[in-house]
């Protein structure tokens, strides 16, 4: 990790990835409690892990980066985020907004405010999603255009 993600890091657990961490690992485990919730669980542990440390770290479409559909891409990836919207992505989002506005008076805050807002996307919609390091994504994103 660069030093200069990594200092963002730190930072950001001070300014609310700690918490909004806790809340994503708190939900998983309550959808893990559920049995029926095993699928969303998981995604919201790895989400727990991206809200602890986002910087140097990005949030992309699974189909996008494999090139093809599969299971949580489709049409049953979309009724799963359905679901987990009305169980979960909404108080999340909400979490990560109220930090956010908080964020945004301060000129400090604001790469984090932007941080916020962006896990707050990610919140209402997380299934069919994958977290991988910038440079990946950024390889992803114009290997098709290599010549």
């Amino acid at each position: 990790m660069p030093v200069m993600s990594l200092f963002l890091n730190l930072l950001w657990i001070v300014f609310g990835g700690l918490w909004m961490a806790v809340g994503w690992v708190f939900a998983a485990v309550i959808m893990a409690i559920t049995i029926i919730g095993l699928p969303w669980a998981r995604a919201a542990f790895n989400i727990a892990v991206y809200t602890l440390l986002p910087f140097g770290q990005t949030a992309i479409s699974r189909a996008a980066h494999t090139g093809h559909e599969d299971l949580g891409t489709g049409p049953l990836g979309t009724l799963g985020n359905i679901i987990w919207f009305i169980f979960a992505g909404w108080w999340l989002a909400l979490g990560h907004l109220l930090f956010a506005l908080g964020l945004v008076v301060t000129i400090i805050g604001l790469p984090f405010a932007w941080a916020h807002l962006k896990l707050a996307g990610l919140a209402l919609w997380p299934i069919g999603k994958i977290i991988v390091p910038i440079e990946e994504a950024r390889r992803g994103r114009y290997s098709r255009y290599a010549l």
